[in-house]
């Protein structure tokens, strides 16, 4: 195997013994059969039908890892994984997206948990990762504030099958996406752009959705570990310049603070409180409030803003002075994973966290002998664990890594020309190749240390 040497300077470190490791994924991004055993439409099939994926393709198939899962936790099992986080699919549960459940959904995330113990891992589900059933899309989706009676409905069912073999549950993943990148800049589903205020309204019901759903799913079964899963960043001004520094103060609110405050301080920035007038009502920051007991934690590059008028809160990407940049065109900052850990652990009282997203898209190539040396994702993942350990090692209460993600899958608006896996998937064939970064990966589970 082919390693690249690290850039960081970083040493590596020991993780505890009770750190886990892993990969998480997302249901519409993987499972295919998407017209399969009562599945309903999502907003994600609409986005598709309308011509917006970049290379044409759908997750019609993708992996389908709806019929292949056995051979995909089986990858998991020889790496050595501990935990994997999965999203269930809400229009393969409650094709409506409330009312009538659909048995043969259920039925699949039976088989997928039981596997997934089976080969002794830890299961951590996460109720919503984006493929909103269309029909709720209809009715307003988010900007509608009746979807949270939605959401606590589907939570109940869902724990209600599988919560005595899952123990941890996870509502919403990345909020400020489908906030932002769905209903203000138009490039996710549905596809919309409804301003400022329209954004903030989005972002304040899937809060509410998820407090209710909290309160669901507690009175359902009380010993579930609850939780969130956040796509933070930290946000930085590209001068300072005081418009600049403006931005990036806004920015950062909306990204990170509306969806961190609300669950943990039941309230909103207050940079923000001209935007929220009108949109939050009497008793609704007591109602997202709640006391999660872990949380998750996406990490990808920093945000480097700048003032510019006419983009959402008039906050524009700035300059990142980057050396090193993904296949996405992110910067690669693993240092500003480390600072992130320190700053949340200063301002929200060090509560238990865990990496649930870190990973990088780059243009692999498949050797003739079948192989993929991926140096530069190898890289990647050795300077940001290596980021984690330095952060456990100044008092970071940092639980777990997962990787994003164990396979090469539907990367949303990108379609499948966009490969962040571990694992190579070839789509004309299904065959899973494990990367040079899978093996490394392995490596680092089985040391409990930066290989």
């Amino acid at each position: 195997m082919t390693v690249a040497p690290s850039v960081s300077a970083a040493p590596a470190r020991t993780f505890p013994e009770d750190f886990f490791w892993g990969a998480s994924s997302a249901a519409y991004q993987i499972e295919g059969a998407t017209e399969a055993d009562g599945r309903g439409p999502s907003v994600w099939d609409s986005f598709t039908a309308r011509g917006r994926i970049k290379d044409g393709s759908s997750a019609r198939v993708a992996c389908d890892h709806y019929h292949r899962y056995p051979e995909d936790i089986a990858l998991m099992k020889q790496a050595g994984f501990s935990a994997y986080r999965f999203s269930l699919a809400w229009p393969r549960i409650i094709p409506a997206g409330r009312g009538a459940v659909n048995p043969a959904g259920l039925d699949f995330y039976d088989r997928l948990v039981d596997a997934i113990l089976a080969a002794g891992i830890r299961p951590m589900a996460c109720l919503f990762h984006w493929d909103l059933p269309q029909p709720l899309e209809d009715a307003g989706g988010w900007r509608n504030r009746a979807i949270a009676d939605a959401f606590a409905e589907y939570a109940r069912v869902a724990v209600r099958r599988l919560g005595d073999r899952v123990g941890d549950w996870f509502t919403l993943n990345e909020p400020n996406v489908v906030a932002i990148n769905g209903h203000g800049t138009d490039d996710h589903a549905p596809g919309l752009r409804l301003g400022e205020k329209g954004v903030l309204t989005v972002l304040h019901h899937q809060n509410l959705a998820q407090g209710d759903a909290f309160r669901a799913m507690r009175a359902e079964r009380s010993g579930l570990r609850l939780g969130t899963v956040c796509n933070l960043q930290p946000a930085r001004a590209e001068s300072d310049r005081p418009d600049d520094q403006a931005a990036a103060i806004r920015w950062d609110a909306v990204w990170n603070r509306v969806p961190l405050d609300g669950v943990m301080r039941g309230a909103v920035p207050d940079v923000l409180a001209p935007w929220f007038e009108g949109i939050v009502q009497p008793g609704d920051l007591d109602r997202i409030r709640f006391p999660i007991d872990l949380l998750g934690i996406n990490y990808y590059s920093r945000m480097t803003m700048k003032h510019e008028p006419g983009r959402l809160f008039d906050a524009g990407w700035g300059d990142a002075h980057c050396q090193r940049w993904t296949g996405m065109g992110w910067p690669v900052q693993p240092d500003g994973l480390y600072d992130l850990l320190l700053e949340f652990k200063q301002l929200y009282g060090n509560p238990a966290v865990f990496i649930a997203e870190n990973g990088a898209a780059y243009d692999d190539v498949v050797t003739p002998d079948g192989k993929v040396h991926d140096a530069e994702r190898v890289a990647f993942l050795r300077d940001h664990v290596a980021a984690v350990g330095r952060a456990l090692a100044e008092g970071c209460n940092v639980k777990g890594y997962l990787v994003w993600s164990l396979l090469d899958n539907f990367e949303w608006a990108e379609g499948l020309s966009k490969r962040f896996g571990i694992v190579r998937v070839d789509y004309d064939t299904l065959q899973r190749i494990p990367k040079d970064s899978y093996h490394w990966f392995a490596e680092t589970i089985r040391a409990g240390r930066v290989v």
